[in-house]
């Protein structure tokens, strides 16, 4: 019989634009690529998109492409349209998101794209560091066993 070990990936969690929410960025997309870029979104975290008043934005997940162009001509998954919307990140692949509104995305910039690393690939959930020193104490063993053994 086999037997496995399974690890829960728990992760943090994160509301996009931390105080400013999910709004109009005062100086365009560069207020959430600048907020994006100041974190480090893994597998297993959750991103909240946060606004007031219903109606006045919404989320949605799309391609590159749409989200380029600001369109939803594909869109993946449900349209948020009320807040908080969250996302579970179970995936290391890049996520792009925008608001559907009128002209938010494109004369705004409210969009937003997270990069995700794997916290199985991370250096700090690596395990070469462990193997690297398990093999120098393997090493250092057999040298001293070899050592003593002539002296």
């Amino acid at each position: 019989m086999e037997s496995g070990v399974f690890i829960g990936i728990s992760g943090d969690t994160y509301t996009v634009g931390d105080g400013l929410g999910w709004t109009l960025p005062p100086a365009g997309n560069i207020a959430y690529s600048t907020w994006a870029n100041s974190k480090r979104f893994e597998v297993g975290d959750v991103i909240v998109f946060q606004w007031s008043g219903n109606g006045t934005h919404t989320v949605v997940e799309v391609s590159k492409a749409d989200y380029d162009n600001c369109t939803t001509t594909n869109p993946i998954g449900t349209i948020f349209q009320t807040s908080p919307a969250s996302i579970n990140l179970t995936t290391n692949a890049t996520r792009y998101f925008i608001c559907t509104i009128s002209n938010h995305c494109r004369n705004f910039g409210q969009k937003v794209t997270f990069g995700i690393q794997d916290r199985r690939w991370d250096d700090d959930w690596n395990s070469a560091s462990s193997l690297s020193f398990g093999a120098f104490a393997t090493l250092f063993s057999i040298f001293i066993t070899f050592f003593l053994s002539y002296y």
